[in-house]
Order: C-alpha cells, then structure tokens, then sequence
C-alpha cells in the first residue's frame, strides 16, 4: 500500500448511503478510481436536481413529477401516523384542549382568580353571590379557554397538505444541494435498522422522539429530508420561536415545525399546555425532533443538555399519560458548517442578529457555496420505558432505603433526567463521524510551529484518523480513497479564509490562517481524547518545570490529584466515561503506555482489583514520559495537551478574573456587579492579555467557555449571585465574590496573591501551556493582577447595593446546585 493511504480505513465495514436530490447512491467499501481526469473540476458523486438554466427540460420535468406526486414523491403510505391531510391541524387543536390535564389547569386558575376576586369584594354588590360567581366563572373559564385555543394556534405544527411538503422538499433540497454539493451520507445499516424500528412502533402506535446534536440550522433540514426520502412519517420539530419570522416561519411551520418560547416565566397555563401538547403527540405515536443541546453549538463540541422538554418526555412516561416512546439519538457532521463565521463574531462578545429571511438564505452567500456534504448517524433506538425501569431498578439496588428510589420525587425525577440527558450525548458521541475536515483542522492546531509540509499533514491526519478508529470512533467513509485526496478536498471545502497554502517553497506548506474558526472542527474530535488529555495536561505539571526525564516524573498519587481537579473543573464541558476516575484513569495510563507515549513504573505490589479493575493488577507508582517519545520530539504527548490548553486558559482566565471582583474599599463590600458585565469585562481582560503575551490561545476568550467557567464558580461556591424580579431591569443577575474567597488588599490597596482563590488559580496555572514567562505565578501576581483589578474597578462604578424587589440566592439554591451536580 502506498504511503498516502491508510490501513484503518480500508477495513470492511457498512456501506454508506449518499441522498443527493432525487438519487440514492450506495457507496461501496472500495475505492474506485475517478473516470475523469484529477485536473478537472470536481463533480458530484451523483448528479442531483436539474437547474433551469442548465437544463430546462430536465428541470420541467422534475417539477412536474414532484407536482403530480410520481412514485415516492407522492408521501402518501408512510411509515408512521397519517399526517399531511385537511384538517390535520383542527384534528390535533382539539385533542390537546380535550386533554385532562389542561382543563384542570383552566379550573385551578380559574378558583384562584375568583378568590382573589372575592378577597377583593367584587361580589359583593350582587344579591345572589353564587350566581354571580357562578357566572362569572363561565367567562373566566371561556377566557382562558380561548387564550389557550390561540396559543395552541400559534404553536402546532400544520401538517395540512400533501401538495404543500412535496413543494416543501423539493425547495429545501434545491437548496441544500447548491449550498452541500456532495449531498447527504447515511450508513444503510443504520437507515435499514430505523425503518425497521419505525415500522414496530407505526405498530404499537409508539413515537419516535430523534435527539440530534445541534450546530446547524440545516440539522433539521437533513432530517427532515431523510425521512421524506425514506418514507418515514415527518417528525414534529421543536424549534424556538425566535425563527417565528415573516415569511419563513409560516413555512417551517407547515413543514413541521413547532413554536415554543425560550422561556416559560412561570406561566402555569402555558407549561401546562406544552405539556398536553407533548402528551397528545406522543399517545398518538407521532413522531418528534428535541434538539438535546438546546440552542447551537458555538463552539463545534456537544454541549451540555438541557432537560425542558426532555422532562415533559420523560413526565409523558412517567405519569403513566404515555405507555411508551422509542429514543433515537442522532449525529449531524458537517464537512462546513455554513454558520461558523456569524458564531465566532458572537464567541467575541458581538450581540446575536435577530434571525431573518434574508440572512437565513444567504448567510455567506449560502447558495452559492461547495461546502462538501452532510454526515448523519442514528444510533440504535431504545425504549424511554426501558431505561426508566433500568434506572430505578438500579437505584433500589444500590440505595433500597434512599428518596432515590421513589420515582415520583424530586430527587429521583431530577437523577433520572441527568442521566437520560447525559445518556443522550454519549449515544450520540458513540455514531459521530469525525469528517476530514475536523481531521485537518485538528492536526494543524496541535503542531507546534507557524505551518506544516504537505507530507507531515499527510502523515499526521492518517496517525489521526488511526488514534479515531482505536477510541471506538468513526471517520467519514472515504471509500479507500488516497489520503492526500481526501485532504486536498477537505482543504478547499475549508478554503484559503482558514487555511492558508505557501506553493513557492520546496514542499507546499500550510498554515493556520483562522485559527479561532478553525478551533470549531478541532473541537469536534476532542471526546475521543478527553482521559488522555486530562492525563497529559496533569503530566504537563512536571513537565513544563524542565530538566531531566527524573525531574518531570510524577508520582501517581500527584496525578490523580490533578486529573481528579480538571476533571471536576470541566465537567460542565466535557462527558467522561461512565466508570469513575480511578478505573477511567488506570486504562488511560495503560492505553498511552500501549501506544508509547509514558512509560509506568509499577511496584510489586498487587492492587486491589475492586478498586482498578484492569489487565496489569500492579500498582502505578509513576508516570512519564518515554524514551521513545521524547525521542519522537513529544509529538503525541503534545497533541492531547493542545486539545485541552485553550480550555485550560479560558477557565484560568475567568478565575483570574474574579480577583477584580474583589470591592475597592469597605463602602462597596456588599455590592454586586452585573455578571454579563462581568463576563464582557474578563473578555476584555483576555484581549489584552493575549495581544500582550500572557494569554497563549485567542479562542479562550469565547464567551460560551466562559460561560461555563462562571457556572462552575457558581457550583463551587466562589460566587454567589442574586437575581432581580424586576422585568424593566437589563439584566436579571448579579454577582460577588464568597467572603470565604474573597482575596485582601495591602495598605496600598492592591490586591494581595493570596488565599483560596489564588490557590484555585495557581492549581489551574500548573497545567497552563507555558507561556512567555517561564514562572507564571509571579507574571500573575505583578502584571496580570494589576489588570485584573484596573478593569473590576470600572464594574464596581456601576455596582448595586441590594434593594427592594431583588431576592437574593441564598445557601438553600447553592446547596440544591451542588445536589444536582453531584447527581
């Protein structure tokens, strides 16, 4: 084999499936070699719809078998519920206001607003009380019915006419196509399981509830499209009703798309019939699409899930409303997500556009663009039901006598509802395809260096896509094609804008050229590497000190202690192994002593196998580097520590930036600062910091990072906030710093280096990429520190002192966080 083809990739394994338009290709294991020449351009793998401007007859003809409904086109005999009929929107308004549960809520808020009336004396004017109440009942109670009949209006999705989604898919597979040339790529195995899956629940009049990952808008649009292709019953998306736009939104809506608001604002009768509307689809087993994430992904990693509409799922279920659901988690991988552009402007602390037609359609000239093709992976399907009875099983097991064990409390709803959450994610991590392009773009963030050779790329991106294959993962299916063709395609879906080519040298050389952007497809691989990241990162503490191979060994229980603390720091970034720190820790440190990146020195000893169950039953005592490692110029022990520095940096520099949180004089001690302006102000701080040279990544000034490194500020008690019922108020949350982690100042006003929260962010430095200043601590303590307080000054003009209408967060919130993580 020659040396620009890799041995992992010419395993057998599933064919994929390319949809492009009206075609399905199935692309077989082998390659086969291109019948045109390679100097031409570049050609679809399939040829997809006609343009009218190439070939109008073609053109006319496609639309008349769309319009006429020919063969499959038709969707008529689905797999699934009948949808797609007149008055399929009346049909499911009137079965949601028929339900139980929201006439109950009609007739308790009705009682509460006659009482309230009554308290006030408005009948008391009337001769007959009863009857006066009794009449004004009835106009309570048609009032609220009629606000809940429009609300319901304006949230369903209208599934009313056949000819309508046909146009539907058409249009958005016109568009798909132009903006994703290589068109949509599924695995038959998979596909063929889903049908198959959808056909048992079709039967059983069971829903299927798809959970994709989230970090485009055209996620839903892939979907939809497969299950149109494949004839599966459309499922209802849930969307936020900020894509409720002119135009655009009444389109989505018709195509399946349902309204909800991004908050709910203790609105008992809207929550309520979100709820009835869940209730109503899932008994009627039609099929649903969450986005587990919630919003998009910013920064290409899967974020944490949010549990609104996972816990009325799960309450569907629970409650007994809904006999059973079938979870379908799924992947969407992009070679180019058409977005990124617009999402590293908001990282920066620009404000979100207001979404609208126009930049829907022609955000980076959308229409225009070759942006490869879309990867969609469906993980096998599972009963809601089935993992419920799993969990409580496993709960009464292991805590018979605990509040855990009763389903119907808060404790074991909320354990319950973080573990279906987490579960979702690490299905969909398990089918993600990493695509050449997060391959590329990887590899060029974790070289040291301005640029890399054609060759070393080459090299680097097969070592890469080895490493993927050996975690278990899955790298896009290149049908045994050359790797330097693989990567040249890649390298023009990305482009110049990102990464840059130098062709007048010996060897063809590229270099990063946006490196914040191209920190988005890095982040989609680093799942696969997040234990040998935190084992590296945690090596780095002895490493970065220098000397001699004796000098940058560590002891095993000084590793465990700094895994153990970035484990606990990033668990709001990142999803570890379900097995615990120290059985994950010992078969990382048995994979990278395999793969010769450390070297273990073991004692003879025997451990305890109850406590590190793996195949070497000796005790670690330390860990370093190996020979042949350093001999290899720590190349693999450098890339697991690229991936995690940024991280690393951002979550340091939003602890560096609560020593500015620190009040300037005794009159501000019980101020509170606004936290979005704390939050701009430490991506300032950043800036200046990384243009000055003590910050060695730009990327973690990204406000989604910082985001989660104040959440964790939160949960460890660092800060506490407060939030204001006031709705006129800009912002609802204020900060400041725990008395118990508040730093001193000295006589001259300056902030002293100590304390817990300088201990907290000394522990964070020891794992930092060295930067410029080889003692970080004392670069902290001088300049940065001075920084650091010149810019929390400028918020404490602005501080607060509580008042009227605030309620303060007090100990009982912090201690239901902590109960929460640690469930």
């Amino acid at each position: 084999m020659s040396p620009s083809k890799v041995d992992v990739l010419s395993h057998p394994s599933a064919p994929d499936l390319d949809i492009l338009g009206d075609q399905v290709t199935i692309h077989p294991g082998g390659y086969v070699q291109p019948t045109v020449p390679e100097d031409a351009p570049e050609r679809n793998l399939v040829e997809h719809m006609a343009r009218f401007r190439e070939s109008p007859l073609d053109f006319l003809r496609e639309i008349s078998l769309y319009v006429s409904g020919t063969g499959w086109r038709a969707y008529e005999d689905v797999i699934g519920q009948p949808i797609y009929y007149a008055g399929f929107s009346d049909n499911m308004k009137a079965m949601i206001m028929r339900t139980p549960m929201l006439q109950q809520r009609i007739l308790d808020l009705t009682n509460k607003r006659l009482d309230v009336e009554e308290k006030a004396g408005l009948f008391s004017y009337a001769q007959d009380q009863a009857k006066a109440k009794s009449i004004r009942r009835g106009e309570i109670v048609s009032s609220l019915q009629e606000v809940a009949l429009g609300l319901t209006d304006g949230m369903i999705c209208k599934m009313e006419s056949n000819r309508f989604i046909r146009f539907a898919y058409y249009s958005a597979t016109q568009l798909l196509t132009r903006a994703y040339h290589q068109g949509i790529h599924v695995s038959s195995e998979e596909v063929l399981r889903l049908r198959s899956v959808a056909e048992t629940a079709a039967k059983n009049k069971h829903s299927i509830i798809f959970l994709p990952c989230h970090r485009s808008h055209v996620d839903y649009v892939s979907l939809q499209l497969i299950c149109y292709r494949l004839g599966i019953a459309l499922p209802t998306v849930v969307a936020g009703d900020n894509l409720k736009i002119p135009v655009l939104g009444s389109f989505l809506q018709h195509a399946g798309a349902m309204w909800i608001r991004r908050s709910f604002a203790n609105d008992a009768l809207y929550t309520t019939l979100v709820q009835s509307y869940m209730d109503t689809l899932l008994q009627n087993g039609f099929n649903v699409e969450c986005f587990i994430e919630g919003g998009r992904s910013r920064t290409g990693k899967l974020l944490s899930p949010k549990f609104g509409i996972l816990s009325f799922f799960m309450d569907s279920v629970l409650s007994g409303r809904v006999e059973d659901a079938i979870i379908c988690p799924v992947s969407t991988q992009y070679d180019k997500v058409v977005e990124t552009e617009s999402y590293i402007s908001e990282l920066l602390g620009q404000p979100k556009p207001q979404e609208n037609l126009k930049d829907f359609l022609s955000a980076s000239s959308v229409l225009s663009l070759k942006l490869g093709r879309v990867d969609v992976r469906f993980h096998e399907p599972w009963s809601l039901r089935s993992f419920i009875a799993e969990q409580r099983a496993r709960v009464s097991d292991a805590k018979p006598s605990s509040a855990l064990s009763d389903p119907l409390s808060p404790q074991s709803r909320i354990r319950l509802l973080r573990t279906l959450g987490y579960k979702v994610l690490s299905d969909i991590n398990a089918v993600s395809v990493v695509m050449p392009t997060a391959l590329i773009g990887t590899v060029l963030l974790t070289l040291r260096g301005r640029g890399v050779g054609k060759s070393e790329l080459i090299r680097r991106v097969e070592w890469l896509s080895a490493r993927v294959r050996a975690k278990g993962g899955r790298v896009a299916h290149f049908a045994g094609a050359p790797t330097s063709t693989i990567i040249e395609r890649g390298l023009d879906v990305l482009g110049p804008g990102l990464v840059g080519t130098i062709d007048d040298l010996p060897e063809t050389t590229y270099t990063a050229m946006d490196r914040f952007q191209l920190s988005f497809y890095r982040n989609m691989t680093i799942h696969l590497f997040i234990s040998e990241a935190l084992v590296c990162a945690a090596m780095y503490t002895k490493v970065k000190q220098g000397g001699g191979p004796n000098n940058q060994r560590i002891s095993f229980d000084a590793l465990y202690e700094q895994v153990g603390f970035l484990s606990s720091i990033f668990r709001g970034e990142f999803i570890y192994p379900t097995a615990g720190l120290l059985v994950n820790l010992h078969r990382t440190l048995l994979g990278l002593e395999s793969d010769g990146v450390i070297t273990l020195t073991r004692s003879d000893t025997r451990a305890d196998p109850n406590n590190a169950p793996n195949t070497d039953s000796h005790k670690f005592l330390a860990v370093e580097i190996s020979a042949m490692e350093r001999k290899n110029g720590r190349e693999n022990f450098d890339f697991y520590n690229f991936l995690l520095w940024p991280f690393i940096e951002s979550t340091w520099l939003g602890a560096v930036s609560l020593m500015g949180l620190t009040p300037p004089g005794p009159t501000q001690s019980d101020a509170w600062v606004d936290i979005r302006q704390a939050q701009e102000t430490t991506q300032i701080l950043g800036k200046t910091l990384y243009h000055q040279g003590d910050l060695s990544y730009f990327e973690a000034v990204n406000k989604e990072t910082l985001k989660n490194a104040y959440q964790l500020f939160v949960e460890e008690g660092i800060v506490h906030i407060r939030k204001s019922s006031i709705k006129s108020s800009p912002s609802t949350t204020a900060i400041r710093l725990a008395p118990d982690w508040t730093p001193q100042r000295d006589q001259n006003g300056s902030i002293v280096p100590e304390g817990r929260l300088w201990d907290f962010i000394e522990k964070i430095a020891k794992s930092r990429r060295e930067g410029k200043n080889r003692r970080d601590g004392a670069t902290v303590s001088t300049r940065v520190l001075r920084l650091a307080d010149l810019v929390g000054k400028e918020l404490f003009a602005t501080a607060v002192v509580p008042g009227d209408g605030e309620i303060l967060e007090d100990q009982r919130r912090r201690a239901r966080r902590k109960q929460e993580a640690r469930l």
